[in-house]
């Protein structure tokens, strides 16, 4: 998708209809100060293609221009709209969405809007598609990754936030495919069911009972997940009022102090705890694998005693073997020529012989496994050492973890006891949330339980259900259907999950090379299971989280946009298969992108955001756009615009920009009452 131009009418501060405004396949800057209409012309494209606005955007229902509708009379109708045009898979698009309102006597009545789209082909004739023009757009860019092309630069580092989670995990399983795999699972589970209903209909009287029992239980597991995605959500919400209550508790400076110490104790104890876990962990894995040594040394003892008593009775001494001497008795001959005819004297000595020679194969048999009795004797002696270590590390952190909860309590209690009423008020919610927080962790603890629980009923039921004999020749059928069914489920799941978790770590590997490119901090960003974005230190082999700043934050969800975009192009590759040679072509439109970044990381961000996609449309102040920022992009630019503001305010301080050697206002005195904004294109001598 490669953005070609944009034009407004009485869209926002927007007065009329605007020249139109021609992007670059490369760079498009667009300059203009504080309230001159970057973050509605950053809207306007999200309007038109999706009708949906960033979080920034003010009174969104008050689209239609001031102006514009003051000079309608009223009983009439004043028209905004917007027209964006674009190329992809060498067809040409353009899109407008119309909105118009009603001007009453006393009021704005708004009408709906409207969306209409033309695509060129190769004849160069414009038609209306026969495709929705909204399915059309989707395929082209989903709506739910719409956020990662078109975004509010000053507002970038709410990506980070946990209540985004959701958002950016179901905008990653689009390009996953996993939306597909999901849905073939849901189909097969009805399937199933469909078949499970038949062979009730057909099967015999204790096929149907264990049916109907499985069908309840499966029916309860299914109100317990849910309940459980309840109890997610307000331990979610939970967290963040216990966040909020703990921010307004270090605003308040007679608590600060003992606020931070808390919050420090906090991480210590989590850290701590994800320790013992893997302690645990580690002490598990040592009992599954070597645990049984332990359990052998009787063996092993009995083992010994039959190797001595072959010994004592010469089984095991070294010498002529059992096998060389049966081979000479059948041969009838003696190595050195001696005649071994049966009823000779010579038979009969080496008959004498055979009856205390030793059998080779017992003998090396018995070697062999003296010496892996030996290793597994050694392994036990070394078992019991890993465990007490182990054991010794887990009492020295549950130590450690009692304590610093005692410090925990002392500290809550303190400013429970607080003189100051602001501050045990909010300890006293604080203990609140903290006791919510406990019984939402219990019950979703039990549930966990009941749910394994009730699946090792069901999976008794299957197999009670697979062991009855099924008569008929519908019954064997609509079994093997259920079981291939059931194997085809567990498979995709598998292949689901197995996606998923090679897509995150990939997603957390360039994120973290984007980040180290751009920030000069030692820090290392991280994606939960949830696709939570962190930042942690590795501090002497352990890993912290650290309290990020705005900036630190902002670096962090630029580098996670990057991410998802090469993450975009690597699916629209895919499609390059069929044919479709410009289909990983897509535009970045950013508003403000430097935020309130220091100088050494604006400029690495402006060195390179151009190669984040690879088409950019930049829209900045004159305070961003200056100094490193200007250095960096200047050579980079191939259309260039800057908004002139018109301000009715009677003292309105003028403000100009100089590109290229020529000033260009971004500010100017309104020649009448009304506030409005005028685009103008900066001619730069290549």
């Amino acid at each position: 998708m490669k953005l070609t131009s944009i034009k407004l009418c009485n869209f926002r501060s927007f007065y009329a209809t605007t020249p139109e405004i021609n992007l670059a396949t490369s760079t498009t800057m667009i300059h203009g100060s504080n309230g001159s209409g970057k973050t509605s012309l950053l809207n306007a494209f999200t309007w038109v293609l999706y009708e949906r606005f960033s979080a920034a955007f003010a009174v969104a229902e008050q689209l239609v221009n001031k102006r514009a509708i003051t000079e309608t009379s009223p009983g009439q109708s004043v028209e905004c709209w917007v027209e964006i045009a674009w190329e992809h898979e060498n067809n040409r698009y353009r899109a407008k969405r119309t909105c118009r309102v009603y001007k009453g006597s006393n009021e704005i009545e708004p009408g709906k809007t409207q969306l209409t789209m033309w695509v060129s082909g190769d004849d160069g004739k414009w038609h209306i598609p026969n495709q929705h023009p909204d399915d059309i757009i989707n395929q082209i860019l989903p709506v739910n990754l719409h956020q990662y092309f078109f975004f509010d630069g000053e507002r970038i580092e709410e990506i980070v936030r946990s209540d985004n989670k959701t958002e950016i995990a179901d905008a990653i399983r689009i390009f996953l495919g996993v939306e597909v795999i999901e849905r073939s699972i849901k189909h097969l589970g009805e399937a199933k069911k469909a078949l499970e209903t038949e062979l009730k209909n057909i099967g015999e009287g204790e096929i149907k009972q264990l049916l109907r029992q499985q069908e309840k239980l499966e029916r309860e597991i299914d109100y317990i997940t849910k309940r459980q995605s309840e109890i997610q959500q307000e331990l979610e919400y939970q967290q963040t009022f216990k966040k909020d209550v703990s921010q307004k508790l270090r605003e308040l400076s007679a608590a600060k102090e003992r606020e931070e110490k808390r919050q420090n104790l906090e991480t210590q104890r989590a850290s701590h705890r994800e320790e013992l876990r893997k302690t645990r962990e580690a002490l598990k894995k040592i009992i599954s694998s070597r645990g049984y040594t332990v359990l052998l040394s009787e063996t092993t003892a009995k083992f010994r005693d039959i190797i001595t008593d072959l010994k004592q009775r010469g089984e095991l001494t070294v010498g002529i073997s059992r096998e060389f001497i049966n081979e000479l008795l059948s041969s009838g001959s003696c190595i050195c020529g001696a005649d071994l005819s049966e009823g000779t004297h010579g038979h009969n000595h080496v008959l004498h012989l055979l009856e205390r020679a030793g059998s080779s194969t017992v003998e090396e048999t018995a070697i062999r496994m003296s010496a892996q009795v030996d290793e597994i004797d050694k392994q036990a002696i070394a078992f019991w050492v890993e465990v007490d270590r182990e054991q010794e590390r887990i009492k020295q952190l549950r130590d450690t973890i009692a304590q610093i909860e005692e410090e925990l309590d002392s500290i809550q209690e303190l400013l429970r006891k607080d003189p100051n009423e602001e501050i045990s008020r909010l300890q006293k919610r604080l203990d609140e949330i903290e006791a919510k927080i406990d019984d939402l962790n219990r019950e979703q603890g039990a549930n966990e339980q009941k749910i394994t629980y009730l699946k090792i009923e069901i999976d008794s039921l299957i197999k009670q259900i697979a062991k009855q004999k099924l008569n008929e020749e519908k019954q064997l059928l609509a079994q093997r259907r259920i079981n291939a069914t059931q194997d085809a489920i567990e498979r995709l799941i598998e292949v689901k999950n197995r996606q998923e978790k090679q897509f995150r770590l990939q997603l957390e590997k360039r994120v973290q090379e984007i980040f180290a490119k751009i920030s000069f901090t030692p820090y290392i960003p991280k994606i939960s299971d949830k696709y939570e974005l962190n930042l942690v230190e590795n501090t002497a082999g352990t890993e912290a989280p650290v309290a990020a700043s705005t900036g630190e934050n902002q670096v962090l969800s630029l580098s996670f946009i990057a991410s998802i975009i090469d993450k975009v192009r690597e699916w629209s590759e895919k499609r390059k298969m069929m044919m479709l040679p410009d289909s990983s072509t897509f535009p970045m439109v950013m508003d403000s992108p430097f935020g309130s970044l220091d100088e050494m990381s604006r400029r690495h961000i402006a060195r390179t955001i151009p190669q984040l996609a690879n088409q950019l449309i930049i829209l900045v102040t004159k305070t961003q756009w200056r100094g490193e920022v200007e250095e960096e992009i200047t050579h980079r630019i191939g259309k260039e615009y800057v908004l002139t503001y018109y301000s009715s305010k009677p003292d309105c301080e003028q403000d100009y920009i100089e590109l290229g050697g020529e000033r260009y206002p971004l500010v100017r005195q309104s020649p009448n009452e009304f506030e409005y904004t005028e685009i103008m294109e900066v001619e730069r001598e290549r």
